[in-house]
């Protein structure tokens, strides 16, 4: 859902966030770092850029995994802000709500903090409301409620500044698991490229034909459904929890993949460092 005026010739686009924006999951790029949506998006408005006779765009990626929104808001905008884009994608908040506590006049507190930064710095905003886990996953329906209202929250701030939406709440398309890593948190690839179409339909680049689900398969059966669930505790749910429990995050260690800008060209879609 596009809520502000008509898409500006953008040419300096930074996507920040958590494991989400930074692509976790997806191919890997020549570099060894994953692609994600953003890497799709910074393609398609280069290839925008190239309509206009000009070269390509400036990308920066400041995602990291494991983040929340308070660590998104406090260190990955002013560095955005720094860097002067004139669209910046702002995706956060899942994480939060899978901590024991949470708090979500808190969190619209954040964001909205962030985006009024992004915003007198005369960059267009493109914010994301989250989709229903439960609809994947009976294990995740404790955080349904969490979701639903912090989507209500980001909505709020999106027509508050202006800014550009895109929603996932109750889009059927992103229940096959086809999309989805057997963490059941993460993306595949052809998740991320489902993802890139939903955002240039929101900034009103693109079309809504990505929210039409493909045909389902026979679904699983019960045996099968149990083992997959048994698996799915073990390999990651139980260390999820381990790690939490020790205060460890999965971003530890983990730099932005382009911490300043890269320049996206139309035809390869390869990032050469601009000087």
């Amino acid at each position: 859902m596009a809520i502000c005026g008509e898409p500006r010739p953008w040419g300096r686009f930074v996507a920040l966030g958590d494991s989400f924006t930074e692509g976790l999951m997806d191919d890997l790029d020549s570099t060894g770092r994953h692609r994600g949506w953003a890497d799709d998006v910074a393609e398609a408005l280069a290839e925008r850029a190239h309509d206009r006779g000009e070269p390509g765009i400036g990308y920066a990626n400041l995602a990291v995994r494991g983040r929340l929104v308070r660590h998104v808001i406090e260190d990955q905008v002013p560095a955005a802000v720094r860097l002067g884009p004139d669209l910046a994608s702002l995706a956060v908040g899942v994480n939060d709500s899978l901590r024991p506590r949470f708090d979500v006049d808190r969190l619209a507190t954040f964001i909205e903090r962030g985006v009024r930064a992004l915003r007198a710095a005369d960059a267009d905003v493109l914010l994301f409301a989250f989709g229903d886990p439960s609809r994947r996953s009976p294990v995740l329906a404790p955080v349904r409620e969490r979701i639903r209202r912090y989507d209500s929250a980001v909505a709020a701030i999106a027509d508050r500044y202006d800014c550009y939406l895109v929603s996932f709440w109750q889009c059927a398309v992103f229940d096959d698991d086809a999309l989805w890593d057997e963490d059941r948190l993460h993306l595949t690839p052809a998740g991320h490229r489902l993802v890139a179409r939903a955002v240039l339909d929101g900034l009103g680049l693109g079309d809504a034909t990505w929210r039409t689900p493909a045909v389902p398969g026979p679904s699983p059966s019960f045996v099968a459904r149990a083992r997959a669930n048994a698996h799915w505790t073990r390999a990651h749910l139980a260390p999820w929890v381990a790690r939490h429990a020790r205060g460890r995050s999965s971003g530890e260690g983990v730099e932005p993949k382009h911490p300043s800008w890269v320049e996206v060209g139309r035809r390869t879609g390869e990032d050469t460092d601009p000087g």
